[in-house]
């Protein structure tokens, strides 16, 4: 694939009621570094998410800076980061990039879409 394919990337930051508000740390933080859009801190599993999240968008230009800074300042957290070609089930699967647990997707709702 070309790389000239990415519309952008998703860092979707996980956590849970005992970690809300370090997330939310990383994410504001991120964002107000970087000037990246931050979704809304979902307090429940959305999408094919196994956790509640945060989403990130990062631009292709931005992405080695904001990785790197992730890398470093992710509190703990594990972050799913993956890119936007138009192939979701790809996107979230091989495309996939994980910082920290490893966890399951619920890749179901790409097939069936």
């Amino acid at each position: 694939m070309d790389p000239s394919q990415i519309q952008d990337f998703h860092a979707h930051v996980y956590f849970g009621a005992d970690t809300v508000d370090r997330a939310r740390a990383v994410c504001e933080a991120a964002r107000d570094r970087f000037g990246l859009p931050m979704g809304r801190m979902h307090e429940r599993p959305v999408g094919p998410h196994p956790r509640w999240s945060c989403q990130l968008t990062v631009r292709p230009e931005q992405f080695g800076d904001v990785m790197a800074w992730l890398a470093l300042n992710r509190d703990g957290l594990t972050i799913f980061v993956h890119p936007q070609t138009g192939d979701d089930l790809t996107d979230h699967s091989v495309h996939a990039i994980w910082m920290g647990e490893l966890l399951p997707l619920d890749l179901s709702i790409f097939k069936e879409g």
